[in-house]
């Protein structure tokens, strides 16, 4: 069963963290990740997954949350980050936020950026030195509309923005890694995407993961309510308000 990014925040939170592991043996702190991801649903992770750096250092745990108030969000954010204290042996925090998506589009029809295990994804983030986000979130957005459409191989992206630091996200999710490699050869990143927004931000990073893990990969036999359903059920169990038999599809995020 897939995991998707919503292309806007009008039903769920999202959220990301970023780990640099201090470990060998990675897979250690990505079992780890998986046992914070099955103690997230108590506190109302829709789902969650975790991508690993095919080239670099790094682990990220994205979890999507049943929408609240920015008071609560705050008091789980905190209590994220003490749970996360079980982990702190194995790697470095090196970034977490909430992140509000404002764009987004796909190329089969569905209505955010899905994914699973096995998946590519690449990601460019952007810090600004200043408070000023918008001039940044516009930019971000006009590159994303500049290239979607044209990207081969590029089954869908997504535009974020932090709401706890001045950080713009851009996700991608690839058919294959030869389809991220291809484009990123043809277009030239470092000469055509680094210019346009290193004017506006001084920290600019680009990777490539793959999805390690989906935290419903157990359930291949469900799928997910559309949000919109989720919200008019109300009550019942999480799983109820999450999923429901195979014959019902995600159909409006």
């Amino acid at each position: 069963m897939p995991c998707f990014v919503p292309f806007s925040n009008r039903n769920l939170d999202t959220s990301i963290f970023v780990f640099r592991p201090m470990v060998v043996v990675v897979d250690n702190l990505i079992n780890a990740l998986k046992l914070f991801s099955s103690s997230t649903e108590r506190l109302g992770c829709v789902h969650s997954s975790i991508f690993r750096s095919i080239h670099g250092n790094m682990i990220i745990w994205y979890g999507a949350w049943i929408k609240r108030s920015t008071e609560n969000k705050k008091s789980l954010h905190d209590s994220l980050l003490q749970m996360l204290t079980n982990v702190s042996s194995m790697a470095i925090l090196a970034d977490h936020s909430f992140f509000e998506a404002y764009a987004g589009e796909s190329k089969d029809g569905f209505p955010a950026a899905k994914f699973s295990t096995g998946d590519i994804i690449s990601i460019g983030a952007a810090a600004l030195a200043s408070d000023n986000m918008d001039e940044l979130s516009y930019a971000n957005l006009a590159l994303f509309k500049a290239h979607f459409k044209n990207i081969q191989g590029a089954v869908s992206g997504v535009c974020m923005r932090s709401e706890m630091n001045p950080r713009v996200v851009c996700l991608f999710v690839w058919k294959s890694l030869q389809s991220c490699y291809t484009w990123i050869l043809n277009t030239d990143y470092r000469a055509t995407v680094l210019p346009y927004l290193n004017r506006l931000s001084p920290d600019i990073k680009f990777d490539v993961f793959r999805v390690v893990y989906v935290s419903d990969d157990e359930v291949p036999s469900f799928q997910y309510l559309p949000p919109q359903q989720m919200l008019e059920n109300g009550g019942g169990s999480k799983q109820g308000k999450v999923i429901q038999g195979s014959k019902n599809a995600a159909a409006d995020v």
